[in-house]
Order: structure tokens, then C-alpha cells, then sequence
């Protein structure tokens, strides 16, 4: 059974069963795909960029970048069409980071490792070399 919440796009209460938005603005967000592939299919237009499409269509760029990155708008059919990387705003046509975000989150993941593991040998060492006395201690008096 679908749960309550407020639609994404209109704010709206609805029962969220499948998807984040109300009927209505799935219905609208469908028409919207629809005008934007229809113009897309004609030869003409194969090559327009983000822009472009939203100039001819008048449906919003962040509606584009969704039907992007749910692969429903591929790039390898139409090659101008981009979103932006969710760290620097460059534009790619898959996943969620551009490759250099990615190297440099994986360098600074080897160095976090590598700054972890010196922490690590430098603890045992202090283990080692720390003396425990067993049973009470007294102190003089």
C-alpha cells in the first residue's frame, strides 16, 4: 500500500506508490517527453544542443537532464545532449560524475587509505611497547 507525500514538482498530497510525483505531473511530465522526442526525431534537429531543445520546446532544462539520466533520451542517438556533473557542473552523458571527479575522488580515497593505515601501524607500535601491570596498586602511604 502506497504511503502519503507531497509531489516533487506541484507540492500536492498524493499516495506515493511508484514514483515521486502525483499523477498529474506525471501525465505532464509524459507530454512533455513526448513533444521533446517528437522534435528530436526530425533530422533537422538530431544535432541540437540542451538550449536549444528548451528554446523549440519550452520544457524545462531540469525536465531534459532527467530524461537524460534516465537513459529515455540517449546520446548516442542525439550527441549534444549533456547534464551536468553533480560535483563540478561540467557536462556528461552518463553516470553522475565526470571522469576527473572521479580520479580525484579515487586519489583521495588511496590517500585516505594510505594516512589510515600509518594511523594503524603507529597504534599497534604504542600497543606494543605499553606495559600493563596486573593485580592492585597500592600506593604508599
Amino acid at each position: 500500500m502506497g504511503e502519503l507525500a507531497n509531489c516533487e514538482r506541484c507540492n500536492r498530497v498524493f499516495v506515493k506508490q511508484f514514483r515521486e510525483i502525483c499523477n498529474d505531473c506525471y501525465k505532464k511530465e509524459e507530454e512533455d517527453f513526448r513533444t521533446v522526442y517528437n522534435f528530436l526525431r526530425k533530422r533537422e534537429n538530431r544535432m541540437a544542443t540542451i538550449g536549444q531543445i528548451v528554446e523549440a520546446t519550452a520544457v524545462d532544462e531540469s525536465l531534459l537532464h532527467k530524461f537524460i539520466r534516465e537513459k529515455r533520451l540517449q546520446p548516442s542517438n542525439f550527441p549534444n545532449l549533456s547534464y551536468p556533473c553533480e560535483r563540478c557542473q561540467r557536462p556528461i552523458t552518463e553516470g553522475s560524475l565526470c571522469t576527473s571527479c572521479q580520479t580525484e575522488l579515487k586519489e583521495d580515497l588511496v590517500q585516505h587509505d594510505a594516512v589510515e593505515s600509518i594511523q594503524e601501524k603507529v597504534s599497534k607500535e604504542e600497543r606494543e611497547t605499553t606495559y600493563y601491570a596486573k593485580g592492585e596498586w597500592k600506593q604508599d602511604e
